[in-house]
């Protein structure tokens, strides 16, 4: 579909495609829809665990290095506070706009075209770069049980793409179930361990990383000084990234207007409770400096330089049940956001084409390949990880100001659920979003110009042909042309 413009028709606005696009809107829709009321809040909530709880498992205690005791512990008080805030002003927005665009079509309804896709397009960096790092970590975690005598490696990845990603096309339900087990079994060994970890705990652990004397403000709990807690941030994050992904499920959803707030309320809730038993449970037990280089901390907090105990092994199987978890939900997600993207013409149309189980297939496979080939040719888990941040944060910033535009601009328009302080609380989210992408460049400058370039392209892609090539009857751009046309209305 070309350009649109405006035409009036009584007490109507229309929108007419300029090239004559005879393709029938149900037709178009027909083929790109997903398998509605396959969720309720219990599988939401689930979903919104899934994305995040790898993160308890290892990655966090990078942070210490950074940091220190104190300044991760700060970091994550910051971070947590801005993922609560967030995560309330999505409530309101996916009561709202309850549509698989998530914050893209948030973005698009208050920011416009040029909003939505550059929304979009830093949800997909996040969404497309962790699954690929995550399936370096699976093979890292499968060589490391010395499961089946395999080695990390391009079959690992290669296994998990397939196998997964075949879930996914069996159907939503199916996957989401899946999901929820593996997900309460990564939860359940969390508590255990933490039970384990907590009867060894030593305060005299949690600051015994060497003070460095010329970092300013440095101290036994700020061994890095102040700096310390910003370069933390993105370590910080690890408790909480991708909760905020709960949205791209709403098309797929009972009652998406009350189960959405309840289950990214739930999420984010249970996220808590797990980062803080397991910060204090891992640090305490074996000590700060012993864990922050750590690739597993939860199985080095158990038994240190000893012997494999009966409880540290456990923990370490279900970490790799952590990485599937949330390995397996953010295949969902990044197929959703490409998916909408798609159907809207913001990329290929062909991309959001589902099959006859209501599968968006091509935004599945296509999003995998890139993934494994990422992770086959690089196998630099950590570098992608940095660019999935990078992108996450920038996402956050213009989720969090599309809810303070539209907050300000539309103040009548219908709120099954009100963000509880209003802007004062998405005004939160932005500042400490922007204060996070900062601080990825503290991190991982590379990664972060990485990550800059290839949304520098995808933004050429838009202002040279995508964005002259949109399709108005999709949802979210019905969403805005009705805005629009109701603006119209009240000025005349």
């Amino acid at each position: 579909m070309g350009p649109i413009h405006w035409a009036r028709c009584g007490e109507l606005t229309l929108l007419e495609d300029t090239t004559g696009d005879k393709t029938a809107p149900d037709d178009y829709l027909e083929r790109r829809a997903l398998r509605r009321g396959s969720a309720g809040w219990l599988l939401l909530t689930g979903l919104g665990v899934a994305y995040v709880v790898s993160g308890d498992f290892s990655g966090w205690n990078i942070g210490l290095s950074k940091g220190g005791f104190g300044g991760l512990a700060v970091a994550t008080v910051l971070m947590g506070a801005m993922y609560a805030c967030l995560v309330f002003a999505l409530a309101e927005l996916s009561a709202i706009l309850p549509t698989a665009g998530g914050g893209y079509g948030f973005a698009r309804r208050a920011l416009g075209t040029w909003g939505g896709f550059l929304t979009g397009t830093a949800i997909l960096i996040e969404y497309i770069l962790a699954p690929a790092a995550i399936s370096i970590f699976i093979g890292d975690y499968v060589e490391s049980l010395g499961l089946f005598g395999l080695e990390s490696g391009w079959p690992v990845y290669l296994a998990c793409f397939v196998i997964f990603i075949g879930i996914h096309l069996y159907g939503v339900g199916e996957a989401l179930r899946f999901s929820l087990i593996v997900t309460a079994i990564a939860v359940a060994a969390l508590v255990i361990f933490a039970l384990g970890a907590l009867s060894d705990f030593h305060v005299d652990g949690l600051n015994d990383i060497p003070v460095d004397g010329e970092a300013f403000g440095s101290n036994s709990w700020l061994p890095y000084g102040l700096l310390g807690i910003w370069a933390a941030f993105p370590f910080g994050m690890w408790f909480f990234l991708g909760v905020e992904g709960v949205p791209l499920a709403a098309e797929e959803a009972k009652d998406p207007v009350r189960s959405m707030p309840r289950a990214l309320a739930l999420s984010m809730g249970i996220l808590v409770l797990l980062a803080v038993v397991t910060f204090f449970a891992s640090t305490g037990a074996r000590g700060s400096a012993a864990i922050q280089e750590a690739g597993n901390p939860l199985v080095v907090a158990l038994q240190g330089d000893g012997d494999p105990t009966t409880l540290s092994r456990f923990v370490n199987y279900a970490g790799l049940a952590g990485l599937v978890a949330s390995f397996f939900s953010l295949i969902y997600a990044g197929s959703r956001q490409l998916f909408a993207l798609s159907r809207a013409g913001y990329l290929p149309r062909f991309l959001s084409l589902t099959s006859r189980r209501k599968s968006p297939y091509l935004g599945l496979l296509i999003p995998g390949a890139i993934g494994f080939a990422l992770a086959a040719g690089t196998g630099d888990g950590a570098r992608m990880l940095n660019i999935a941040v990078f992108g996450a944060t920038i996402s956050y910033a213009l989720m969090a100001l599309s809810h303070i535009v539209l907050r300000r601009r539309e103040p009548e328009l219908p709120r099954p659920y009100r963000t509880p302080g209003g802007v004062v609380t998405s005004s939160v989210a932005l500042v400490l979003a922007a204060s996070a992408l900062v601080a990825t460049f503290l991190v991982d400058k590379e990664a972060a110009f990485i990550a800059l370039a290839v949304y520098v392209i995808a933004l050429a892609y838009f202002a040279f042909y995508s964005r002259h090539h949109l399709v108005a009857k999709a949802p979210e751009e019905e969403f805005a042309a009705l805005a629009a046309a109701e603006a119209e209305l009240e000025r005349d």
